[in-house]
């Protein structure tokens, strides 16, 4: 496809999923990438451990629509999603590689514009997007998260969080290949991933368009003030922290909050992040991207 003058490169999808996914929002989510505006030729669909029924269902019936892109890795047991990613990346054809979380909706001119910006500027190996928070039984825009857009305030905020929107990120294989993929860390490893690629010279960029909406649930306030992903979030910045990355101080401050939010009940969770890590006010031409009718 030729948009604007620049031919847009071929990409693989990358996906993994396990066995407590819904098979409603699986369904949904391959939906949204096999029907891009500017389609995938290559689709790697990561099965960590053995899937139920009716997810095996939902895979079989893509696989046999798509049969000349779709691709199905399967792991006998479940690995998590660092290791089930690496498999994919190094099963994927092609040099860009758009990732896709299981349950989450990406509008239909994502990959377009994500691969228009590679097309530009060459020199870019991760880019992003902003994303759109939805309540997963109403369908209803909750909230909106907005990333950092250039390289220079990408590195100065991934000093303290992750500077992509995980389910929006398409990097180089490539560039993710030499800095090892993702690591074996239960929790945050694509902070991790993103922090490694930006720390070996990667050049990235944000889109500041909503591309993904993220699926959220009842159960997202708990997750995100447990201490399963509070220790996860620690671990992450420790290792950053004795890598050299970060100081102590950018160290100490994000891992204080995180463990204010597993201290405090939930309803101090859900303030804390609309208050201070997400946007309530999804301005015009916000919602103009999130026109369900994007072509």
């Amino acid at each position: 496809m030729i948009v604007e003058g620049y031919e847009l490169p071929k990409y693989s999808v990358l996906m993994s999923v396990y066995d407590q996914e819904l098979p409603e929002n699986l369904n949904q989510s391959l939906e949204s990438m096999l029907k891009q505006s500017y389609p995938p030729s290559d689709f790697v669909l990561v099965c960590d451990g053995k899937l139920t029924n009716a997810l095996d269902v939902i895979v079989k019936s893509f696989q046999n629509e798509y049969k000349d892109i779709f691709r199905i890795v399967r792991i006998d047991e479940n690995v998590g999603a660092g290791k089930a990613v690496n498999k994919g990346i190094k099963a994927c054809r092609y040099e860009y590689i758009v990732r896709m979380d299981s349950d989450d909706v990406s509008l239909r001119g994502r990959c377009m514009k994500e691969m228009f910006l590679f097309a530009v500027k060459p020199e870019l190996d991760i880019v992003g997007s902003f994303v759109e928070e939805f309540d997963d039984l109403t369908d209803k825009t909750l909230t909106l998260k907005r990333v950092p857009l250039e390289q220079k305030e990408i590195l100065s905020y991934s000093k303290q969080r992750n500077p992509f929107n995980r389910q929006t990120v398409a990097f180089r294989k490539s560039k993710a290949l030499k800095v090892g993929g993702y690591s074996d860390l239960k929790l945050c490893e694509d902070y991790d991933f993103a922090v490694r690629m930006l720390a070996d010279g990667a050049k990235g960029q944000n889109i500041p368009e909503v591309l993904v909406r993220y699926r959220v649930s009842e159960s997202t306030p708990k997750i995100r003030s447990s201490w399963r992903l509070t220790k996860g979030f620690i671990a992450v910045r420790w290792k950053l922290f004795t890598e050299g990355y970060i100081g102590l101080r950018d160290f100490f401050t994000p891992c204080f909050l995180q463990l204010i939010l597993f201290i405090f009940p939930m309803r101090f969770t859900r303030w804390f992040y609309r208050k201070f890590l997400r946007d309530t006010k999804i301005t015009p031409p916000t919602a103009e991207v999130l026109g369900r009718d994007q072509k």
